[in-house]
């Protein structure tokens, strides 16, 4: 128990440290200039290659490397406070205080009373349980603020900048939670033959712009279909990325050895290739 008070110190220490490191760089005299003429926006580009590294490293399963990057994205939590502080609106307190009342609100199931002293109490609810309360809290939440306002939606604060794929996937479960949804995963792959066939008549047409938009609708249901099988769809497409890479580097290697190329080999060369990548890779993994 000791040990554990300890560790404790330190990371509030260490962290306390990190604050002031901050402050400094944004000394009008003495700090930096690059982090002095920083503001809110232009920080938003770096926060998402850092998201994007964390990831990476974790993927990668280097230890060193998700401590060293979780770093970086403390550092840019701990940068917009900073900034946000000068100007009056909050400060990295508030940001902590924020975020753990909505965590204390949004699990009625382990602090009961919605403070951490009540933390103990048996709960039998599954994870699935866990998620669908937590989208009906969310909804809650949206309803009390937008009282004596404009009409709310579930649909509110999906943020726009969102990558694609995934504010298809929360636009979906937001709607999922008070029951616009497919019962069965069947329905969801008979609703993607659908899209296709519609993709295929509007290929047949010649028309872009139909192209465009039943492609859009086969990706959509693509991401339905995999919200349906509780599979992540960006981890699912950035696992074929990898798949792709490596077999794709395994067919330069197979043309190279035979004293040629991608570009000098013949489709049904490279389709021999391509097959002898993926029995290699099935044989590894």
């Amino acid at each position: 128990m000791t040990d554990l008070k300890q560790d404790k110190k330190d990371q509030a220490t260490a962290l306390a440290q990190l604050v002031q490191l901050m402050a400094c760089l944004r000394d009008p005299e003495h700090g930096c200039a690059w982090d002095r003429k920083q503001t809110l926006s232009s920080l938003t580009r770096h926060t998402l290659e850092e998201v994007y590294e964390v990831i990476d490293a974790v993927e990668q399963g280097d230890s060193v490397k998700i401590c060293d990057e979780l770093g970086d994205l403390l550092f840019q939590v701990v940068f917009y406070a900073r900034i946000a502080e000068e100007s009056g609106s909050f400060d990295l307190g508030d940001v902590a205080d924020a975020i753990l009342r909505k965590l204390l609100h949004r699990h009625p199931h382990i602090f009961p009373d919605g403070s951490l002293t009540s933390f103990g109490q048996p709960t039998e609810l599954s994870a699935d349980d866990v998620e669908r309360n937590w989208e009906l809290i969310k909804n809650a939440e949206r309803e009390n603020a937008a009282r004596g306002s404009e009409p709310v939606s579930v649909l509110d604060d999906v943020a726009s900048a969102l990558p694609a794929i995934e504010r298809a996937g929360k636009l979906q479960k937001r709607a999922s939670s008070v029951g616009f949804d497919w019962q069965e995963t069947s329905q969801v792959l008979s609703c993607l033959q659908t899209e296709i066939a519609e993709l295929q008549e509007a290929l047949a047409n010649s028309d872009s712009q139909a192209q465009e938009h039943e492609l859009g609708d086969v990706l959509f249901t693509c991401v339905n279909l995999a919200r349906h099988l509780k599979a992540d769809p960006e981890t699912a497409l950035r696992r074929a990325n990898q798949r792709f890479e490596r077999r794709f580097r395994h067919l330069e290697t197979s043309a190279r050895e035979a004293g040629s190329s991608v570009a000098e080999s013949t489709a049904e060369t490279l389709e021999h290739y391509w097959q002898a990548a993926k029995r290699s890779e099935n044989q590894k993994y």
